[in-house]
């Protein structure tokens, strides 16, 4: 039997693309938690596998070669998993697999630091700046419109099928009414977004750590550990 993945994560839309996979995947995994509002991504433990002091990253025991391998960067680890279990999440045939990394690239340059951003200024700044929520509203408008219009011509982002790109976007999508969205207005979107829900790996990868899951407004705090003078603690 495989050694498990060691995965150091948080119920975030990045750390929910790696939970996904895996469960999709069937491969053998570990949580090990990282409260990134109690500043644990500071941890030395931590910062020996990610400089980046982001979540998630992944320690597999048996990487290339055989040998314990780490890796950062949530694209990166989608890519990775896919390659080692031989899925067709990573479409092999060329054509089909650029297309797949052409949505994986969108959500990673796109919807991710967009949608992140609109989180920032509505709900997590102290001070809230008109021009930067005015601005991250219609970027946020303007990527749902994008993704309507894909979906409205295919199936799956990447083509006829299922693949790592709409893994790596829908735990962007879930929530919409925290960005201001109504997916009622997208019925593409929202007949893509229901059937990837309905999915039973789906379900068991976004419950994972979901108790832990911070409710309500962001506390002075966390705003600290998160936004302020905290990140330097890395040097």
């Amino acid at each position: 039997m495989a050694a498990p993945i060691d995965v150091w994560t948080w119920p975030t839309p990045n750390g929910h693309k790696v939970h996904i996979l895996l469960e999709e995947l069937g491969l053998p995994w570990r949580v090990v938690p990282v409260n990134i509002g109690a500043g644990e991504q500071f941890r030395p433990e931590f910062l020996a596998i990610t400089p980046n002091h982001r979540i998630p990253a992944i320690v597999d025991p048996e990487g290339p070669a055989g040998k314990p391998f780490a890796l950062f960067e949530s694209g990166a680890i989608l890519l990775y998993l896919a390659e080692k279990a031989g899925s067709a999440l990573l479409p092999p045939a060329p054509e089909a697999r650029y297309r797949c990394l052409q949505w994986l690239m969108f959500q990673m340059g796109g919807v991710g630091p967009m949608f992140g951003q609109y989180g920032h200024f509505a709900n997590y700044a102290a001070e809230k700046l008109p021009y930067a929520i005015e601005r991250y509203t219609s970027e946020v408008a303007r990527l749902h419109r994008v993704l309507e219009k894909r979906l409205a011509e295919s199936a799956w982002l990447a083509g006829p099928d299922y693949s790592l790109a709409d893994i790596a976007t829908f735990p962007w999508i879930r929530n919409p009414e925290r960005r201001g969205i109504d997916l009622a207005h997208y019925p593409a979107l929202q007949r893509w977004h229901d059937a990837i829900a309905a999915r039973p790996a789906v379900q068991r990868g976004v419950a994972v750590l979901a108790e832990r899951q911070r409710r309500g407004a962001i506390t002075d705090a966390e705003r600290e550990v998160m936004f302020g003078r905290t990140q330097f603690a890395v040097r």
